[in-house]
């Protein structure tokens, strides 16, 4: 058993030697006004408690050890400093570019970036962000164009798998409404469902973006890995599908059309495989963080009756202002504060995503501290949504807190980051989750079925059962 054991585990080991423990250290880390804090074990440093602890956890541990502005850790296979409090988040959204570059994990590049081994030529990153600029689809005044048909695809899927059922799952059911919606946004395509089969391999692919890249059998990384060349296969096929559509004249109306024209400034198109990871990418994006938004949603409301009424009654009204059979339009979005405002508290006690990475352009200090060129710089909304000093009863569920004439410190609440760097999607998510809202709203009341259900899940929570509830029709 003891030597089965050993065989099993010496291919990973031996990996994560090659990843973490071969690759050159930054040139500053022995500095010696380095931030407090731990680098943890040799190679893995504090990984494992990093993502089997809970990274919120893990945070608040070391604020409370070490600093509550800064402290340092190993994380991924990289050095990194935590960055903490309002504060911090100004500093973060204030110097982008200048001190500061998006870093992805080894994980996610591995996992959305296989055009670079088998298509070298490829499209500068702000050119890649001309493209999604371009065309304005993250604008309202575009997304006001697509909200009809977000409305309707929305009540398509409550008919087809909500209308008629005593129980149902919320979660499978939301990932499976975000995603059909990402894929006609994105895509274009009138037959979502062809991606929507694939719900399972886009929930790989969640769960190994933040993990050790480790591609053996068994390991969450190769089930990602595995999913992301699955998924890969279907877009290659709907880029050409996409190619042949447009050759004979079809409007360019979502971000795959734009992607396949873009040019570099020589002229070069985007290969075929970076615009099959680039829109996984999206997909990926745009569907999993607005189904977890949409799904603690039903459960926070689910478990408390009286904010559940004043939504029904905001929704209520809406409904009332509408001809038969009209979908919604952006005046009957900005109708439903009420709702938002218990979505804000809905993503404030659990937050759709944890954090997210940077890397160190240079050396700059912060707090007394410096942080060498390279290492990489952790961003959460972690450090400030459950502190006292800035939400009184933090663990209490109050959408009060987000009424007209309540103000938070500056940068105390960023549910979008900030800065250059601010979720692009933040109107199509809040589009896409107040229109499941209303339709769900109107249609039922609903109550949990395991109100003690618990939450797994490391950098993205996910109910451990799916989140089972009893619908009642009005």
């Amino acid at each position: 058993m003891e030597l089965s054991l050993i065989v099993l585990l010496a291919p990973i080991v031996l990996t994560l030697v090659a990843i973490f423990a071969l690759r050159p250290r930054s040139r500053s880390s022995g500095a010696k006004d380095l931030p407090p804090g731990s680098l943890g074990w040799p190679i893995l440093g504090e990984t494992v408690e990093f993502l089997f602890g809970k990274p919120e956890k893990f945070v608040f541990d070391r604020m409370n050890k070490y600093s509550r502005d800064i402290f340092k850790t190993k994380i991924l296979g990289e050095e990194t400093a935590v960055i903490c409090g309002p504060d911090g988040h100004k500093f973060l959204f204030s110097n982008e570019q200048k001190f500061f570059t998006a870093f992805r994990p080894h994980s996610i590049q591995k996992l959305f970036r296989s055009y670079q081994a088998a298509a070298p030529v490829q499209i500068a990153r702000d050119a890649e962000a001309k493209v999604l600029r371009s065309p304005g689809f993250l604008k309202p005044e575009a997304l006001v164009r697509y909200l009809g048909k977000m409305d309707s695809i929305t009540q398509q899927q409550m008919q087809k798998y909500w209308e008629g059922k005593d129980e149902v799952k919320a979660f499978p059911l939301a990932k499976t409404l975000t995603l059909t919606l990402a894929c006609r946004f994105f895509l274009g395509t009138d037959d979502p469902e062809r991606i929507s089969s694939l719900v399972s391999k886009f929930d790989d692919i969640t769960l190994g973006m933040h993990s050790i890249p480790v591609n053996f059998p068994g390991t969450i990384f190769y089930r990602a890995n595995r999913a992301a060349a699955a998924i890969r296969r279907e877009l290659r096929e709907v880029i050409k599908e996409k190619k042949t559509a447009m050759a004979t004249g079809a409007p360019m109306q979502d971000i795959l059309s734009h992607m396949i024209v873009a040019t570099d400034p020589s002229g070069k198109y985007m290969p075929e495989a970076e615009i099959a990871d680039k829109i996984m990418g999206l997909l990926v994006a745009g569907y999993s963080t607005v189904a977890t938004a949409m799904t603690f949603f039903m459960k926070y409301v689910g478990e408390r009756p009286n904010i559940y009424a004043k939504i029904l009654a905001e929704q209520s009204e809406v409904e009332a202002a509408k001809k038969p059979g009209e979908v919604l339009d952006w005046d009957d979005i900005q109708k439903m504060k009420y709702s938002w405002n218990v979505l804000y508290e809905v993503m404030r006690l659990t937050p759709p995503l944890q954090g997210t990475f940077r890397e160190a352009l240079t050396d700059f200090t912060y707090a007394g501290y410096t942080i060498p060129k390279g290492w990489k710089i952790y961003w959460t909304v972690s450090t400030t949504n459950k502190n006292p000093g800035y939400f009184p009863e933090p663990d209490k569920f109050d959408p009060s807190r987000y009424d007209e004439g309540n103000t938070f410190p500056p940068f105390t609440f960023v549910p979008f980051g900030g800065g250059p760097r601010m979720c692009p999607g933040k109107e199509y998510a809040r589009l896409a989750i107040l229109t499941f809202v209303h339709n769900v709203v109107k249609r039922f009341k609903w109550e949990l079925v395991h109100p003690e259900e618990k939450v797994i899940g490391d950098m993205m929570p996910t109910p451990e059962k799916g989140l089972p509830i009893r619908l009642r029709c009005h």
